[in-house]
């Protein structure tokens, strides 16, 4: 039986290490990190970016393996969702940026000198997105 849960706890670690490395390994290779610092102009907030990620991933580990049911107001729900399209879009924002793809597509529908009408296009379905779920699915 203690042989048993041994193994369990072992793949359960393995399995977090690899999934882990690979999310450190995805924003430190790209850069996102140092990039949302460098286009924020917030430098001395460097380390307080990295323990927020690294937080709040194991946050976000403690919370998926318990089950730990959190009632607070809908003020601060939608606050805490807020904080998180914020950290998404900014991730989202980064790595379309480190990746170039903006130019790319703004190049390929011929919207070159237009840029900023692409991205406020992209932002706009997004929200316009966001709500039609919200009011369809969730509600």
């Amino acid at each position: 039986m203690i042989v048993s849960y041994l193994i369990e706890m072992f793949v359960g670690l393995a399995g977090g290490l690899a999934v882990g490395s690979g999310f450190v390994a995805f924003i430190s290779v790209l850069g996102i990190i140092p990039r949302l610092v460098q286009l924020s102009k917030s430098k001395r907030f460097l380390r307080a970016y990295e323990w927020a990620v690294i937080l709040g991933a194991l946050f976000g580990i403690y919370l998926s393996f318990t089950s730990i049911s959190v009632h607070i107001p809908i003020a601060i729900e939608m606050f805490w969702g807020l904080l998180h399209g914020i950290f998404i879009g900014m991730l989202a924002a980064a790595l379309t940026e480190v990746l170039n793809v903006f130019p790319i597509l703004a190049k390929r529908i011929k919207l070159e000198y237009k840029i900023e009408l692409l991205v406020l296009a992209i932002v706009f379905g997004k929200i316009m997105g966001s709500i039609f779920q919200w009011v369809i699915y969730v509600r």
